[in-house]
């Protein structure tokens, strides 16, 4: 099922079974829920448990975490939310999207929910407003318009000599559509020639390379989406292999070996979400904490992955670098 299908099916408010929201035990139990894989976002899973700890609940001594990651499989979400209502959670966090939101808030409006997501959460439908979400559901988003002109000017500088350059997109993403628009027109802008690769599954994505590849495109930049965080080792592997310069969204690629990103720090927003989540552990309400959103960007360089592509990384670029991986 695609992604916009689940939104239909999950913004309706679907009549899931209600569980009773039981007294809860003297050990407060926290559903984590995610439609990512497991082993790829570990490390933003310890940003949201830090996050937590910053507010005084650790794992295993004061809250008992009850981890569902859907694998990519995006139609076991309902029956991984029913079974965390099913286990007394006191609070989900949803993350991953907007998919595992719209399964939580679809089964409960007791339980508060914190989410973690990439588009604008008021026009979804999950919140009433980023001030005052209202209900019992709160969270972080990292959208703030679009940056792929930025990232098109950044890689445009790191190879300038570019003629092609292709750009990866989930299409079934929400921010798709207005992202790969923004793109265009900052394209035509300045006289670039890009390519609009739209893999879906893991075999796609090879298909996606070789498509590229035969094109003779010069450079890559990944759009945002956690299909492609799930495939990051992946991605990251062909671009090696076909020696072809790549611009991230996230630092979790150039600190797998990617060679440069813009964008949000993910783990940042996910400690902030297991933050909430300790806070309405300890009585505050959904409805009265703030969405929060990124208010700065972090450019991060790869200059080992550089050296190994045989590619001179601007010193602009290099001068500009939140941080620089040797």
């Amino acid at each position: 099922m695609r992604r916009r299908e689940f939104i239909t099916l999950f913004g309706s408010a679907v009549a899931w079974p209600v569980v009773a929201y039981a007294q809860q035990q003297a050990m407060p139990i926290v559903g984590f829920l995610s439609g990512n894989r497991s082993g790829p976002t570990e490390k933003l899973t310890a940003a949201f448990r830090n996050g937590l700890a910053d507010v005084g609940f650790v794992e295993g001594k004061n809250v008992t975490i009850e981890y569902r990651f859907a694998e990519e499989h995006l139609e076991k979400l309902p029956a991984q939310v029913f079974d965390l209502i099913r286990r007394n959670v006191a609070v989900i966090y949803a993350a991953g999207g907007e998919i595992p939101t719209l399964a939580a808030k679809g089964a409960t409006s007791s339980i508060p929910i914190v989410f973690q997501t990439g588009y604008d959460p008021v026009k979804t439908g999950i919140v009433a407003s980023f001030n005052r979400p209202g209900g019992n559901v709160t969270g972080t988003t990292v959208n703030a318009g679009p940056l792929g002109a930025k990232r098109l000017e950044l890689l445009r500088e790191l190879v300038p000599k570019a003629l092609l350059i292709a750009v990866m997109v989930y299409p079934n993403n929400l921010n798709a559509e207005p992202d790969t628009a923004d793109i265009e027109a900052a394209a035509r802008g300045v006289g670039q020639k890009i390519l609009v690769v739209t893999p879906t599954s893991d075999a796609e994505i090879d298909e996606a390379f070789a498509k590229l590849t035969k094109a003779r495109a010069d450079a890559l930049m990944v759009n945002p989406d956690p299909f492609f965080i799930g495939q990051r080792a992946k991605i990251i592997a062909l671009a090696t292999r076909h020696a072809l310069p790549t611009l991230y969204y996230s630092r979790e690629y150039p600190d797998s070996g990617g060679l440069m990103s813009y964008g949000a720090n993910f783990a940042a927003m996910y400690r902030q979400g297991g933050n909430y989540v300790g806070r309405i552990l300890k009585g505050e309400k959904p409805a009265d904490l703030p969405i929060i959103q990124p208010t700065k960007f972090e450019l991060v360089i790869n200059l080992k992955t550089a050296k190994a592509l045989g590619l001179p990384v601007p010193p602009s670029l290099l001068a500009r670098a939140d941080e620089v991986i040797e």
